[in-house]
């Protein structure tokens, strides 16, 4: 089936993935977590993306970012793919490609999914048993938004500043986010939108979504249509 073309709304947030070839590893070493960071600030802040949350796996990476121009992702995956897969290539004497194709990517409706998906990628070692709470996981920007923790990376969200009117305030009841367990459909909703190209939000986003792209953002219904 022919895949969908990738839509970009400058000012919509949009959830990111990338895996590594064959679901190869993409980091080996800490020193590899570190230089990966530093190519995305680098290369967000050169093309205008907004990082509002992240965490780097083994073997892919998840991001939250709003992009500022059209082309804003594309052109950051592009100088992050140029500086970090020459780094890897040579730190770990290979060649060729490291990236799984194509990156993957979905516009998320703020008001009903942004900062569920804060959680379902910053929750991602701990659905993959790698540590007991997202805290315990130094790759990601869980401890910037609950901790208060330094990162010059993360653009907060106009919604997560919304959680509170100081610091202290906004990381309280981020933490309690946390609380209750992300449920099985908003994982679902969340994987199914980003891998297949969707739309992730109300009836009435993926609506107005469908009439600015001119391109369907959710599933073609299956069997014949019913006779009147």
């Amino acid at each position: 089936m022919a895949r969908l073309p990738r839509y970009v709304l400058p000012g919509q947030p949009q959830h990111i993935i990338q895996r590594g070839n064959n679901r190869s590893i993409i980091f080996g070493a800490e020193a590899d977590y570190h230089f990966y960071l530093e190519c995305l600030a680098d290369a967000a802040r050169e093309h205008g993306c907004d990082i509002h949350a992240y965490v780097l796996m083994t073997n892919h990476v998840h991001m939250l970012a709003t992009p500022q121009h059209k082309d804003s992702i594309a052109k950051m995956l592009q100088s992050i793919g140029r500086r970090y897969v020459q780094y890897f290539n040579h730190a770990y004497q290979r060649t060729g490609t490291l990236w799984e194709g194509r990156y993957k990517a979905t516009l998320i409706d703020s008001e009903a999914y942004l900062l569920t998906c804060y959680r379902y990628i910053e929750l991602n070692p701990v659905r993959a048993d790698m540590v007991a709470h997202p805290r315990e996981y130094p790759w990601s920007s869980y401890r910037c938004h609950a901790d208060g923790e330094s990162n010059v990376l993360v653009t907060d969200h106009a919604l997560y500043q919304a959680l509170g009117r100081t610091p202290e305030v906004r990381q309280a009841a981020y933490r309690a986010l946390f609380k209750a367990h992300l449920s099985e459909v908003d994982v679902v909703a969340i994987r199914e939108a980003t891998n297949k190209a969707w739309a992730l939000g109300s009836e009435q986003f993926k609506a107005q979504i469908a009439a600015v792209s001119e391109r369907r953002v959710l599933p073609m219904q299956r069997g014949r249509p019913r006779s009147e």
